[in-house]
């Protein structure tokens, strides 16, 4: 009978007997910390007027204009990476490639389209090519540098596009494969100057060839542009 009520008996019966001595006194302290605002804190742009962030980020798109005209060792371009600048490069290419002689009777309409695939699949496929040969840098960062130093190039083809309003001879193509040639050395110059510490030294040539080739192909839709002209029947 005595194992059947101890069977019967509450589970937590046992726990109002337990009572804390008020002689005992109850050590430590509970503290919740409160950090106080650095300026390392992430700055949030959700209170912030449209018109100032737009100023902020043409700002930035200006500053890496100029890393990319003055190339020099720093991790300003690969920090603060974004693709407008690629962006509208591209873009303004594209526009300025419209209406060439080789597509005349289509009034130049692939171009824009042959412009933005080049460009786009060009970047990706050297930035996988660098990842696989061991490159630090992130897949958007590689992507952020081959955009904005399209640069030279962009310049190279609003230049040839003046040169051409004066008519197409020898010393006009020699102007523009001038300008092209110093733009696409110019180019893949910034380029490895910004990519070449994030690869390991025995594998620089494999990443730089690519880059050489990406610029090239660009350099050479440039110099290779002639305006169409609208005939008569």
């Amino acid at each position: 009978m005595a194992e059947v009520d101890e069977a019967n008996k509450p589970l937590f019966s046992g726990l109002s007997d337990v009572s804390i001595s008020a002689d005992i006194p109850v050590e430590g302290e509970i503290t919740v910390p409160v950090s106080s605002p650095s300026q390392d804190d992430e700055f949030s742009t959700l209170d912030e007027p449209v018109k100032d962030t737009i100023l902020r980020d043409l700002k930035a798109v200006g500053q890496k204009f100029v890393h990319v005209m003055y190339p020099k060792k720093s991790s300003a371009l690969l920090r603060d990476w974004d693709l407008w600048g690629p962006l509208l490069l591209c873009v303004t290419l594209a526009l300025m490639l419209q209406g060439g002689a080789a597509d005349s009777k289509d009034d130049g309409g692939p171009q824009f389209a042959e412009v933005f695939v080049i460009v786009w699949f060009g970047s990706v496929v050297i930035t996988l090519n660098s990842k696989l040969l061991g490159g630090t840098i992130s897949f958007f960062q590689s992507l952020c540098v081959l955009g904005y130093c399209i640069l030279p190039l962009t310049v190279a083809m609003v230049v040839c596009r003046l040169v051409l309003l004066g008519g197409a001879g020898a010393v006009s193509f020699a102007i523009r494969l001038i300008v092209v040639v110093a733009s696409f050395g110019w180019s893949t110059f910034a380029s490895t100057a910004f990519l070449a510490d994030s690869q390991p030294p025995s594998r620089k040539a494999l990443v730089v060839y690519p880059i050489f080739l990406f610029y090239f192909v660009i350099g050479w839709m440039i110099l290779t542009f002639a305006p169409s002209r609208s005939g008569g029947p």
